[in-house]
């Protein structure tokens, strides 16, 4: 991480720019285990995004600045979330064209997506939408070429290196491989997100 990495937002607010999502989901992770050890100083809220991690509320700006710059977070500093299961019935609408892409049969797509562990990145797109990465880049897919006027909530579905769930009906052009029951967004939960930064996931297949 280089100086010029490091940019500072306003009065009381620093951007970091990263190579790519395994570069932030490192930073997040150190940061979270210096902000729990009291070993940051006061940041209300660190937010990652795919090629950022944004420090809001940062209390010594030039301190939290220099202490960015010489940071050398490992891979590792990323996990440590806690295990989110998802139980998915895979019947999405776009499953047979996700399989059709990755050459393979329906039954093996569901296979292929269940076995990784998942991790999310990232929110945002909508309140309580995670950007999961951890299925490899060979089974990337593109988004749909005309997206849907209306996505159900609960809606398991792939776009790009990513995998996500809608926690609400919303429009959306991602390929739609299956759906969970569980509640993804509450605002009278904390966190409200099911699916929060840092957290692992493990997809399963049910039976509807």
């Amino acid at each position: 991480m280089t100086a010029g990495s490091v940019r500072r937002v306003g009065e009381r607010a620093l951007r970091v720019e990263l190579p790519g999502t395994a570069e932030v989901a490192a930073l997040y992770g150190w940061l979270r285990e210096r902000q729990a050890a009291g070993l940051l100083g006061e940041v209300e809220e660190l937010v990652p995004a795919a090629r950022t991690v944004l420090l809001d509320g940062v209390a010594d700006v030039e301190a939290v600045a220099a202490l960015l710059r010489t940071a050398r977070p490992e891979p590792t500093a990323a996990a440590g979330g806690g295990l989110v299961e998802v139980p998915t019935v895979y019947d999405g609408a776009d499953l047979a064209r996700v399989a059709a892409l990755w050459e393979v049969s329906e039954e093996a797509a569901v296979r292929i997506h269940t076995e990784p562990e998942y991790a999310v990145a990232f929110c945002g797109f909508a309140p309580g939408f995670g950007y999961l990465t951890g299925l490899p880049a060979r089974y990337a897919v593109p988004r749909l070429d005309t997206p849907r006027s209306s996505v159900p909530a609960g809606s398991v579905a792939l776009a790009g290196e990513y995998t996500g769930a809608y926690p609400n009906s919303s429009p959306g052009g991602w390929q739609l491989i299956g759906r969970t029951a569980l509640t993804l967004w509450d605002p009278a939960r904390e966190p409200a997100a099911l699916l929060a930064p840092g957290a692992r996931v493990r997809f399963t297949a049910v039976r509807a």
